[in-house]
């Protein structure tokens, strides 16, 4: 067995472990990184989401090298892709104008991008990047984790990495039934937590729905995918709360839950550049094919892209039939494959049966675009992950620290340890407990230091969706800015501890050190607080 020595081992290569690899790597450590799938990036790339962010991530709100990221990204469209003058003009170019956010972009960009920032590390030694690795197993001493061994997924082959830190940047929160750390799955009770939306009793079965998102395009000719073996199963399928059958463009509104209709249109003739993607205003899915559009065709010169791109991941694409958390492998594979033919079916649907505007049925003419997602079978790489197992941290956040129900102008609480910021409201999807959306408008809010830092572990530290978060407030806590931000703040604290000759736990409790961390923070570009501006 190989055995690899550290001072910082990722494991995952999410947003979260890019994120944490470039601030420990800068903070001068060393570092291994492994992943399980040939990209890195989670959620902006294998998981093939554009990113959801809120109205002011071009200014503040997050951290200073996230921004940065959402500039190479540009400045990557700008040097290598065909736009025509008016989109490279655009100060803030969203190649795609998709509604959801202003960033649509083709994932294999952000990989792109994402390799570049490392590749100098990788040349120098500094960073080892592992692919297609799988943690199966770990090794504790005390409270310390001491090693992480892990599985290649082509040749089954096993190492062990040894690190004076480990960083959990799974999707999962894998590493924490591998180390014994305390977890949480599912629905906290009201009575633990004191959430308004939480249930008398906890849930911990009852998880958010997983996607297997896609991108498509829609040119001329017939492209029809074999009919998937189930889909008349799946055509069947209709929640209570649904307003429909799950495969149609009938779906609750996430916010108000009354049922919504919406359309799709292909290649409509709208202009890029008037896409005001701010979700305060709108929120912009009453047209899907624009909703989450990734390559505009009237941002690039005449004739580069045949169609647009528009990435799938809607309402009917949300398989919440079962858990995939803390069940066998494979019982795991098989859902995530049940997941995947779901996904397959809508697509199917859309190409044979989908009303459209025109009293015709169907648009053969949609294509799978495996190519932009990085695959031969033309979904996505990765699952889209909206839910991991949490650890029982030394600050759990909870609704009413940042609900605007519960705490109105006053904003969201004001962590003493914040270690960063973010907004968006508490989007949770339907649950496989079978429940609807739930929707809470929220404040503004602050990252605590106490939720990165488990109960009863003293060098493993969250950089994902696996923070101290509860089931309510993980649908706040889960989108891409912020777990950049726990990334980062992982990455440069693991860093400093080994600067310092101190400990996680010790940074946060004890007030100098803290206002040391947080000075190093602020030097670094990362926002701990929200502007407060009251006029003159």
């Amino acid at each position: 067995m190989k055995e690899y020595a550290t001072d910082i081992a990722i494991i995952g290569a999410g947003v979260g472990g890019v994120a944490a690899a470039l601030a420990a790597l800068r903070s001068g450590r060393r570092v291994i990184m492994t992943e399980e799938f040939e990209w890195i990036g989670g959620q902006l790339t294998s998981q093939a989401v554009p990113s959801d962010e809120h109205s002011w991530i071009e200014q503040f709100g997050g951290s200073r090298t996230y921004r940065e990221l959402r500039t190479a990204v540009r400045q990557f469209y700008r040097d290598h892709y065909p736009l025509n003058e008016a989109a490279r003009q655009w100060g803030d170019l969203n190649p795609g104008a998709g509604w959801v956010s202003r960033l649509c972009v083709e994932p294999r960009v952000v990989v792109a991008v994402m390799e570049a920032l490392l590749m100098p590390y990788i040349g120098s030694g500094k960073l080892q990047l592992l692919k297609p690795w799988k943690p199966v197993a770990a090794e504790q001493d005390g409270d310390r984790v001491r090693a992480v061994t892990v599985r290649h997924l082509l040749t089954g082959e096993e190492a062990t990495i040894a690190a004076a830190f480990v960083i959990d940047a799974t999707e999962y929160g894998d590493l924490l039934p591998l180390t014994g750390t305390d977890y949480v799955t599912g629905f906290e009770s009201q009575s633990e937590t004191g959430e308004p939306s939480a249930p008398s009793e906890a849930q911990p079965q009852n998880q958010q729905a997983v996607s297997i998102c896609f991108a498509m395009d829609h040119v001329d000719g017939n492209h029809v995918i074999d009919k998937p073996a189930n889909y008349d199963y799946w055509r069947s399928v209709q929640p209570d709360f649904w307003g429909g059958p799950l495969i149609g463009l009938k779906s609750p509104n996430p916010r108000t839950l009354e049922t919504s209709t919406r359309s799709l249109t292909p290649n409509p003739d709208d202009n890029p550049l008037l896409v005001d993607a701010d979700q305060r205003r709108n929120p912009g899915d009453g047209n899907l094919w624009t909703f989450r559009r990734i390559a505009a065709r009237r941002n690039f010169v005449d004739g580069a892209y045949e169609s647009d791109v528009c990435l799938v991941n809607w309402p009917m694409i949300d398989y919440f039939e079962e858990t995939v958390i803390d069940c066998t492998e494979e019982q795991y594979q098989t859902r995530i494959g049940r997941a995947a033919e779901l996904s397959r079916s809508v697509f199917y649907w859309m190409q044979t049966d989908m009303p459209r505007e025109d009293g015709g049925q169907g648009y053969p003419g949609l294509r799978l675009r495996g190519d932009i997602t990085g695959t031969e079978h033309g979904l996505a790489m990765a699952p889209y992950v909206r839910e991991a197992r949490r650890i029982r941290a030394v600050t759990t956040i909870v609704e009413q620290d940042l609900s605007y129900t519960v705490r109105g102008d006053a904003g969201a609480v004001n962590y003493r340890d914040s270690v960063g910021t973010g907004m968006y409201r508490i989007d949770l999807h339907p649950s496989t407990g079978g429940d609807n959306y739930i929707d809470v408008p929220s404040c503004p809010f602050e990252l605590p230091l106490g939720a990165l830092l488990p109960v009863n572990r003293s060098n493993l530290l969250p950089a994902g969706k696996n923070i101290g978060t509860t089931h309510i407030t993980n649908g706040c806590y889960r989108l891409h800015p912020v777990e950049w931000n726990i990334g980062e703040v992982v990455g440069l604290l693991a860093a400093h501890c080994l600067d310092k000759g101190t400990t996680p736990h010790a940074v946060q409790s004890d007030d100098a050190q803290l206002s040391e961390f947080q000075d190093l923070l602020y030097w670094q570009g990362v926002d701990i607080r929200w502007p407060d501006i009251k006029g003159y």
